[in-house]
């Protein structure tokens, strides 16, 4: 086996969670065509089989699954219709977030318990679920989807740090619990990247050239820069990496 073999995802089924657009869909095509068969997630059944059949034209083999990743007994029930249909799940990439700014006394209950539920509790839905089917098997690859917002917050997004802080550790408390049964559990942490859900950020020119300015890469992130993080973590290539959090950020987190 050659360096570059080890990268190679043939034969594996990845279920990527939040995955019918931006960064979600970007690592499912980057496993697809890694070779990988890709189980695609969310809620809207029209997006996903669009999503699918975009990665179909590419040569992904992608199919998808509907359900709803913040209430545990549809996960439960989406992970056994997965594993039923496609087959064991070998990938689990835990995507699905979202983003909610207000001052924090401003916050609701109601608002909190939204973000907590899509950013934190799903992780732990999803890959409990996912878990419990890879350990009898002995193997596993879980990666989880952090931010730069573990390890620096701005004015306006105090409970989407704590959440995706609170991920953060989780992926060090399931390499603690997994890894001696066989799994490899890791995150990456994006930082500001340019999709459709930071347009309005990307096209503030003010925000944008201070971003720019405050990281050392010079510029925004692509959606194709995550693609070789997310494959490498979930190959033969990071076998004895386990616990992770990778910044994927231009280096904004290492400078001041």
């Amino acid at each position: 086996m050659t360096p570059l073999d080890l990268f190679s995802l043939q034969g594996r089924t990845a279920l990527v969670t939040g995955s019918s657009r931006s960064i979600g869909y970007a690592l499912a095509r980057a496993l697809g065509l890694a070779g990988a068969r890709v189980v695609l997630n969310g809620r809207d059944r029209a997006a996903l089989e669009s999503a699918a059949q975009a990665l179909a034209t590419e040569g992904v083999d992608a199919t998808f699954e509907a359900f709803d990743v913040t209430d545990s007994t549809a996960v439960e029930m989406g992970v056994e219709a997965v594993e039923a249909r496609v087959g064991p799940i070998d990938i689990l990439v835990n995507n699905a977030g979202m983003q909610d700014r207000a001052p924090l006394e401003s916050f609701t209950d109601e608002q909190w318990e939204r973000i907590t539920a899509t950013n934190l509790d799903s992780v732990f839905y999803v890959s409990r679920a996912v878990a419990r089917r890879m350990i009898p098997r002995g193997e596993g690859r879980i990666v989880n989807i952090c931010s730069v917002q573990c390890e620096l917050s701005r004015p306006g997004i105090a409970p989407y740090a704590a959440t995706k802080a609170g991920v953060r550790m989780l992926t060090k408390g399931m390499c603690g619990d997994w890894a001696p049964k066989g799994l490899r559990v890791n995150a990456i942490a994006p930082g500001y990247f340019a999709t459709d859900l930071t347009s309005a950020l990307v096209e503030n020119r003010e925000f944008s050239d201070w971003l720019e300015r405050r990281t050392p890469a010079g510029r925004w992130g692509q959606l194709e820069d995550l693609a070789g993080t997310v494959v490498f973590l979930t190959s033969d290539a990071a076998e004895f990496v386990n616990g992770q959090t990778i910044f994927v950020d231009g280096g904004i987190t290492c400078v001041l």
